[in-house]
């Protein structure tokens, strides 16, 4: 692996250059590649336009980017492989029209997240499970250079003022990056991707993430205007879970999404799509969640779609969820349904109304009626592990009953975890109101799942 983290790719020979007597695939110490790489990106900037390089076609500025090294090659008289100099010209125009070191990266789509400690280690996330890359930065330097321009091209800055940021690229992909004074062992990035072809719920049948009859049950309470609230951790799939959920949303409705960074990947047609703005330098022109869901109630929504309430939004959310916007969806980081109802507890109190917690909670359990909870388990896949109905308020707390869950029975030599999806044999509440709404599930739908292993 090259420095930079990109494999050397092939070239055509170069009859205009000698070839060194070195081996091709001889190291070149990284210090020194990295030096000379910077020293011919300073140079580029110097002798090309930049801003009518990046109208023009990618392999014309191939092309013209690889006779300016060549030349820059020849003056600086270093001896260099036709191959490495092609190496290098591809890295060169990474660095001039992409985001450096992290292209090979952001063009493989089996990687679903990047994470960079620092300019010397580049971590990915492949199939659920997280590798150091050979990936890295010349220094502190050029990892914010590269951070930068990625917050840049969505109109956010960060510098030691505001050293916290939150962006997207092209792709929808999810930023997050700090830098110092914060991070105290140099800038740290983070890269949730999202690729472009958007996960089915068949395909997470296929993978096992959830059985058919489960899926069966949970689109025809989406269907019959079900609010459904999705719990799980970080990269558990809850955002891939309400993208599939949402499929089964009527094609008629005006669905309005709201999100901090906009990820859902809604296939309606009458989608309206709200994204929050953090503050400017001045702490002003910040539009939140809060705000966004009073402005959507405006907008005549048949469901109103939070990517994941975080604060004081969820008091409107679930006061509009029962004031007409039912079948509504959102997703909260929580690790069971009971806690997941415990945060949202706590976010309403950040609204600081002085409401009390008796009518909170009760607004709680009328608004939402199902609870879906995800998890990425320790060989990396992903599971439903429950479908709990919200029976009421007892004794202080919202109280559920699991319909379905996901044991887990142990773990096969190679790491693969095994268990069982089982129906709990209760028969839900909501089944009514689906008979109400002229969706019924066929007799003997549950036993279907009465107990399905997996191997």
């Amino acid at each position: 692996m090259a420095p930079g983290g990109r494999p050397p790719v092939s070239a055509k020979p170069n009859p205009g250059r000698k070839s060194t007597s070195a081996s091709p695939s001889a190291p070149r110490p990284a210090d020194r590649y990295f030096e000379l790489k910077s020293e011919i990106h300073r140079k580029l900037i110097g002798v090309l336009n930049l801003d009518k390089v990046s109208s023009l076609p990618k392999d014309r500025v191939r092309a013209e980017i690889g006779r300016v090294v060549e030349k820059l090659l020849d003056d600086e008289r270093v001896p260099m492989t036709a191959q490495e100099e092609n190496r290098i010209v591809e890295e060169v125009l990474d660095e001039v029209l992409g985001l450096g070191p992290l292209e090979p990266l952001l063009k493989e789509p089996s990687i679903s997240d990047i994470l960079v400690n620092g300019p010397h280690k580049v971590f990915i996330e492949r199939a659920g499970k997280l590798t150091l890359t050979g990936v890295r930065f010349k220094d502190n330097a050029h990892l914010l250079h590269i951070i930068e321009k990625i917050v840049s091209q969505v109109g956010r800055r960060v510098d030691e003022a505001n050293p916290l940021v939150d962006a997207r690229l092209l792709d929808g992909s999810r930023v997050n990056a700090i830098i110092p004074p914060l991070a105290l062992d140099g800038p740290a990035l983070s890269i949730r991707r999202f690729g472009r072809h958007v996960i089915t719920s068949d395909e997470m049948v296929a993978n096992r993430t959830i059985m058919p009859t489960m899926l069966r049950f949970l689109a025809a309470c989406v269907a019959a205007k079900s609010t459904v609230l999705i719990s799980g951790g970080t990269g558990s799939g809850k955002t891939t879970t309400l993208n599939a959920l949402s499929r089964f949303i009527p094609e008629e409705e005006r669905i309005v999404t709201i999100e901090d960074t906009a990820e859902l990947q809604l296939q309606q047609r009458h989608v309206v799509k709200f994204e929050t703005r953090p503050p400017n330098l001045t702490k002003e022109g910040g539009v939140n969640q809060r705000v966004l869901v009073r402005t959507a109630l405006r907008m005549r929504p048949d469901r109103i779609v939070i990517g994941e309430c975080r604060g004081a939004e969820a008091l409107d959310m679930l006061q509009a969820m029962n004031t007409g916007v039912e079948g509504s969806m959102t997703t909260i980081h929580a690790n069971t349904p009971r806690d997941a109802f415990s945060r949202l507890e706590a976010m309403m109190l950040m609204a600081d109304l002085d409401i009390p917690s008796k009518v909170l909670l009760q607004q709680l359990a009328s608004a939402i009626k199902l609870v879906v909870q995800v998890s990425r388990l320790s060989d990396g896949s992903r599971k439903i592990l429950n479908i709990a109905e919200v029976t009421g308020v007892e004794q202080g707390r919202v109280e559920t009953q699991d319909i379905f869950v996901f044991e887990r029975t142990g773990v096969r030599d190679d790491g693969k975890v095994q268990g069982r999806f089982k129906w709990t044999g209760v028969q839900p509440k909501i089944l009514d109101r689906l008979r109400i709404m002229g969706i019924p599930l066929p007799d003997g739908i549950f036993d279907e799942v009465s107990e399905v292993n997996l191997d």
